[in-house]
């Protein structure tokens, strides 16, 4: 990147010192072990045994490695070229609890790759798909996901990840959570250097170095990571692949949430790493969801559940200030290493978990708020706000009364179980529902002899809040709109009515003043303070070049008795 926001220490292309490296990798694999229960939960979900659930751990290390090469790299059309690399997510959790219980461990193999290829197809469809995806979708999407790792982090470290668990914290549990928190933050916030970079791994030496004094990391994790064997090769005796038919919908609704996830990483590294983003770059979010979905089909061919898009890892980057591609790389040798040396990876394991909460929490809140910046960059009219808010309320409602879901046919309650899922597919479908009566082309008429110029300005501004167009356009569109008419009118150029038109799409906002009378000059140099006062159009082309500035095309023609200005906004 040629220049990076002020937060950002190393950008998505900077390369980095080997240490700096090294460290935020082991920073990234420090918090993406969390996820590593989640395949344990799926071995005992399908009755397995303790070496099957071993075995489950080591091959989605390999998928884990292996997928974040192909979404940190631009091979072809393969890879965002973000730092955004997978690990076992909620949302695939919840359908592959389902299809243990139906299939075993065959069934969650065998529809995790159908998923994966699902999205795959999907990533070339994103392109048509755009008036869907819109940023204030992805926005929902960041801000939800951040939602649920604060929860997943808060239930870590007061309640052991469980829903529905007391809130109260066993004694110490607070305490060390607290901790841990406050030494991040303050590294984060007051710390230079090196204590910023490693906020999150300093944490949690601190936060495991405090839970051993206190007493709060079992002697047993301690006897089983001295019993585990210095060097092994992952078992794949697993290894078996079956479709099962009635779990098509929740593994289809998980990859559509898995996309929506993808496009919500992306879109909040590129807005971190790029000061002047307004918009998502298509070919890094199409690159993202392709090596999304390859990377489920690499992690069920290799015998692990579903993987996708960490929001953790993303939130990690905001918070560090490293967002550089080539930490993925570290991320990939450490995952591999711990994958055949069972002893390191086992480390994490006895990290205690209020400490790893705290982590997970303090990761959270940048999401969050990127979640917030996006949404609210651009207008929102009052069908926007309800597919926003809705889609907010009903996807807390998920985590705050899981209870709801007992209402829901069983087949269903896989495919909303999580505020992700939920969120996501309100938020969509009511953005679909609600297009229905926005016009895409507006007009209306100015008398010549009665210009208002707050009704033009409400025009736009009511328009442009239907469209969900960025505020910072609609104030160019605005200082366009009223100058060029009164400038029309003032000089006595328009002779009646004034007819406006303007048209909008994701990209593109056009904005047509017609009228009658002759043709307004727009020339592309200033004039000259000679120019303005000698010549008798001087201030109409001083007005005219001002218009240009605005726009970022102009043009002026004229067709029989009536002319007609064009002003081109990219969005």
């Amino acid at each position: 990147m040629s220049h990076k926001p002020a937060g950002m220490v190393y950008g998505a292309d900077d390369r980095l010192p080997l240490s700096v490296n090294l460290l935020s990798g082991l920073q990234h694999v420090g918090l993406m072990s969390i996820s590593l229960v989640y395949p344990v939960l799926v071995a005992r979900a399908a009755g397995a045994t303790a070496e099957v659930a071993a075995a489950l751990v080591s091959a989605t290390l390999v998928a884990m490695a292996i997928g974040a090469v192909l979404q940190v790299g631009r091979f072809g059309p393969v890879g965002s070229g973000y730092l955004c690399q997978p690990m076992p997510s909620v949302i695939y959790l919840v359908p592959s609890l389902l299809a243990a219980r139906v299939g075993g461990i065959p069934a969650v193999l065998g529809m995790t790759i159908f998923a994966g290829l699902l999205q795959v197809g999907l990533a070339r469809l994103l392109p048509r798909l755009r008036v869907l995806l819109t940023s204030e979708i992805a926005g929902l999407v960041v801000l939800l996901a951040g939602i649920a790792v604060g929860v997943l982090g808060v239930r870590l470290a007061f309640s052991g990840g469980q829903a529905g668990a007391s809130a109260v914290p066993a004694e110490g549990e607070l305490r060390l959570a607290l901790l841990t928190l406050a030494v991040m933050v303050a590294l984060n916030v007051w710390g230079k250097g090196a204590w910023r970079l490693y906020s999150v791994l300093i944490g949690l030496a601190v936060g495991s170095l405090a839970g051993w004094a206190d007493g709060q990391i079992d002697p047993a994790d301690w006897a089983l990571l001295a019993a585990a064997p210095a060097l092994s090769a992952p078992a794949w005796g697993h290894l078996a692949w079956d479709f099962e038919r009635s779990l098509v919908l929740p593994f289809a609704v998980a990859a559509l949430a898995g996309v929506l996830k993808v496009i919500g990483n992306v879109t909040t590294l590129q807005k971190d790493n790029d000061p002047a983003w307004v918009r998502l770059d298509m070919r890094s979010v199409s690159g993202g969801v392709f090596a999304e979905g390859l990377g489920s089909v690499v992690a069920g061919g290799v015998g692990a559940p579903g993987i996708s898009s960490s929001s953790g890892a993303v939130g990690l980057a905001s918070a560090t200030g490293v967002s550089s591609r080539w930490v993925g790389a570290s991320i990939a040798i450490i995952l591999l290493v711990f994958a055949f040396v069972p002893r390191l990876g086992m480390l994490f394991n006895v990290v205690p978990r209020p400490v790893l909460g705290a982590a997970l929490a303090f990761s959270a809140t940048f999401i969050v708020v990127n979640g917030m910046v996006i949404i609210t960059s651009r207008l929102l009219d009052m069908r926007r706000t309800l597919a926003i808010g809705m889609a907010i309320v009903l996807g807390l409602a998920v985590e705050l009364f899981p209870d709801l879901l007992a209402a829901l046919p069983e087949a269903l309650r896989p495919a909303v179980g999580s505020t992700l899922v939920m969120g996501t597919l309100v938020g969509l479908a009511l953005t679909l529902l609600f297009r229905i009566g926005v016009r895409r082309t507006v007009s209306m008429t100015v008398p010549a002899n009665g210009v208002n110029a707050q009704a033009l300005q409400d025009f736009l501004a009511t328009h442009g809040a239907a469209w969900g167009a960025r505020a910072d356009v609609i104030e160019r569109v605005k200082f366009n709109l009223v100058q060029s008419i009164e400038t029309l009118v003032s000089a006595g150029v328009a002779s009646g009515p004034l007819q406006i038109e303007a048209s909008f799409d994701e990209f593109n906002l056009d904005l047509r003043v017609s009228y009658a009378g002759e043709q307004l000059a727009l020339p592309e140099e200033r004039p000259s303070l000679d120019e303005i006062v000698a010549a008798g159009d001087g201030e109409r082309r001083l007005a005219g070049y001002l218009l240009r500035r605005f726009a970022d095309r102009v043009s002026s023609r004229r067709s029989g008795e009536r002319s007609t200005i064009t002003f081109h906004f990219d969005h």
